[in-house]
């Protein structure tokens, strides 16, 4: 098993998410991991620098740690042959320690430039579309892809890393599972969903399998509480909401009727580290092998602290049952 850190770009500028990054390096995380927004969640979150130039910056700021991107939409913002050439680039300015996590996106990143927002199922397939044309670049040479959603036009990825990066993609259902299992070298979710795990490996999907863990640190379970509430009670949403709104206002309405004790039961709050680990626990029986911790507290540099303290170690020594 690996343990990770999510870097919340949306809560922090860029130079203190590169900052972290070299901490969490210090503390003995084994990969640090961001999503790749346009905007914040909630407008209380203030920040949303770019990612590719943030991979850049913390690949040269570190030796060791794995970088991962917890995802990449590689569909409408971006067209996926400007994906596999950031791809590979990262991958060589990390020195093959990069992992390319891809989903199906949100229209709160991918509508502002314009071009729509597909129902799920054509997502899915231009995800499928976009995935065939990321490894067809990295094939290298000269490339043309003809596809129903997308298409690439006699191009080439000049620099190809030695070791090409693995690909996990989000899954919230097993035919995002299956997708996972057949396109792609991995698995990316967001829920404890043994039924995910499944569909993965029943589909030929033997791959890492990424998770993230919503934590709220705090010296006390008040702060933890207080930190998590104003500035990601947007998670308790639920995706069919969380992909479909537009922008941080909306979360701030859809989000409005969330309180104290629903953030209680979604997050593991405070300094108790048995709190933390019985919410990892879960995650490990559904079949999860790369746990992403994901904090919501006031205070990064006490979490941090608290895990290189020992809470990592404990992580790391859970078993699934």
């Amino acid at each position: 098993m690996q343990v990770g850190l999510k870097l919340a770009t949306e809560a922090f500028g860029p130079q203190e998410v590169i900052r972290q990054t070299v901490r969490a390096e210090e503390a003995g995380f084994d990969f640090v991991e961001m999503s790749d927004h346009f905007h914040p969640w909630l407008d209380t979150q203030g920040h949303s620098a770019f990612t590719w130039s943030l991979l850049g910056a913390m690949a040269a700021r570190t030796e060791r740690i794995g970088l991962v991107t917890g995802v990449t939409c590689p569909i409408i913002r971006y067209h996926p042959a400007v994906i596999a050439q950031a791809a590979a680039t990262v991958q060589i300015l990390s020195g093959n320690r990069f992992t390319l996590g891809v989903g199906a996106g949100e229209r709160l990143n991918e509508h502002v430039v314009g071009q729509g927002w597909p129902a799920v199922h054509v997502r899915h397939q231009m995800l499928t579309e976009a995935l065939e044309i990321i490894k067809l670049l990295w094939q290298g040479g000269y490339q043309t892809y003809e596809g129903r959603h997308l298409q690439l036009e006699d191009a080439r990825v000049f620099d190809l890393p030695d070791e090409l990066p693995v690909i996990a993609v989000a899954s919230g259902g097993p035919n995002a599972s299956r997708l996972a299992a057949e396109h792609g070298d991995g698995l990316f979710a967001t829920e404890p969903r043994e039924d995910l795990v499944a569909a993965y490996r029943d589909a030929g999907g033997d791959g890492p399998r990424y998770a993230e863990v919503p934590m709220s640190w705090a010296r006390d379970e008040e702060s933890a509480v207080q930190e998590a509430l104003e500035k990601s009670r947007w998670a308790l949403t639920g995706w069919k909401v969380m992909s479909e709104l537009p922008n941080p206002v909306n979360f701030d309405a859809a989000s409005a009727t969330v309180k104290p004790d629903d953030i209680r039961q979604r997050f593991s709050c405070g300094p108790d580290p048995e709190k933390h680990l019985q919410q990892v626990q879960p995650y490990l029986d559904a079949g999860f092998d790369h746990i992403v911790l994901q904090n919501a507290g006031p205070d990064p540099d006490g979490f941090i602290d608290a895990c290189a303290g020992g809470l990592l170690e404990q992580v790391r020594n859970l078993k699934a049952s």
